[in-house]
Formats: structure tokens, C-alpha cells, sequence
């Protein structure tokens, strides 16, 4: 049935929206996490990619983590000479999270796990008359 590969292929994009949820978890929670020494770099953002899946027993594409890679931008500097992080010019190096991207990605993550919710529980409704009508 056709709602059943509908509800298979949602809850594969609800799974991997929760997985990216916990990539930006991670970011926020390190957001402040610095090197102990000045040779040491602090935490580098993660990002995650998806990638399209072929299910060969349900004969559907599945959304699926492609990979969860580091961002590579540079990091920001912060004078703070008394840091033991600090280089010979009295610069910490800050990881590179911007909490307002980390907050919009975190939204827009929300979203579009709320959209494949909403799609199961139109195809479950459906399924249920459907079920009902044949009953009759």
C-alpha cells in the first residue's frame, strides 16, 4: 500500500531530522569549549549532510545522514591575554558556533520534523477510513 512506503519514507526524515537535532545540541553546548593551550584549537562546528537511500525491500528512497563533517571557517579571535589559551599577541581562538545559526537551524529542524509528523498522521487517518470504509 502506498500510505504504508508514504509513512515509511516520513519517519525516515523524522529520524534524520532528529539526528541533526543532536549535531546542533552538540554545537550549542560547546559554543564556549576553548583550547587548554595556545597550539590547541577550541571546538569546530559540526555540520550534517543527507543523502538519499534506496530501500530495496520497500522499494522507496529514504532520507538517511550522509555524513557529519567539521566546518572548516576560521575561528574568531578574543583578546584575552591572561587566558593560558592565549598566543604571543594575547589572542584566544573562539570556536567558530554562532548561536543565532545554531538557533535558525535548530527552528527550521523543528519544522521540517513536525511536516513528516504531520504526514504520517494524515496517511494513518487515511488508512483508518479507508479500513473503516471497507468494513461497511
Amino acid at each position: 500500500m502506498d500510505l504504508l512506503k508514504t509513512m515509511t519514507i516520513s519517519a525516515s526524515g523524522m529520524d534524520a531530522q532528529g539526528q541533526r537535532m543532536r549535531v546542533i545540541s552538540e554545537n550549542l553546548a560547546n559554543k564556549d569549549s576553548m583550547g587548554k593551550t595556545a597550539d590547541e584549537d577550541p571546538y569546530r562546528r559540526k555540520i550534517i549532510s543527507f543523502r538519499n537511500v534506496l530501500d530495496r525491500e520497500t522499494n522507496v528512497t529514504k532520507v538517511k545522514v550522509g555524513r557529519i563533517s567539521e566546518d572548516r571557517t576560521d575561528f574568531d579571535l578574543k583578546f584575552n591575554p591572561s587566558h593560558p589559551a592565549a598566543n604571543a599577541d594575547g589572542y584566544v581562538k573562539m570556536p567558530n558556533v554562532n548561536s543565532l545559526v545554531e538557533m535558525m537551524d535548530m527552528k527550521e529542524t523543528q519544522r521540517s520534523y513536525q511536516a513528516n509528523l504531520g504526514v504520517i498522521e494524515a496517511s494513518k487517518k487515511m488508512i483508518m477510513r479507508t479500513l473503516s470504509i471497507l468494513q461497511q
